[in-house]
């Protein structure tokens, strides 16, 4: 059983910041006598959702290049949506799995991502050495 459409993702209040982390893996497309073939039909990347507090995984079709940003580079995914697939088990029950498609993973632009110092700009040290990042 799937849902006809999906489900529509709020990204903001679903996932908040997205961080890239690594290819998972890639489904390829089956022979016609059931064997993979050399083309890949979806790539799934893992991400790191701060809202979820945990990593998700995105699929993302394979017509969109491979994505190999930076480990922890901010993130976010077009037009994400989630859907189910229901397995039926022993006495009436189902085990439901969801999984999150979208059509790309885009770096997030330093603009997009808001100003990191309260919006005021890097002061300078009067020594002339460069500050120390934590």
């Amino acid at each position: 059983m799937r849902l006809a459409n999906g489900i529509v993702i709020d990204k903001q209040a679903t996932f908040g910041r997205l961080q890239f982390s690594a290819l998972r893996r890639e489904v390829f497309e089956q022979n016609e006598d059931g064997t993979p073939s050399d083309v890949v039909k979806e790539r799934t990347y893992d991400l790191k959702s701060k809202t979820q507090r945990r990593m998700i995984q995105v699929s993302i079709p394979a017509s969109t290049p491979l994505r190999d940003y930076a480990y922890n580079a901010e993130v976010d995914i077009v037009n994400p949506v989630a859907n189910t697939v229901a397995n039926a088990t022993f006495g009436n029950n189902a085990e439901v799995d969801w999984y999150v498609k979208a059509d790309d993973i885009v770096l997030v632009k330093p603009e997009q991502a808001g100003a990191t110092g309260g919006g005021q700009p890097a002061q300078s040290r009067k020594d002339g050495q460069p500050d120390k990042k934590a």
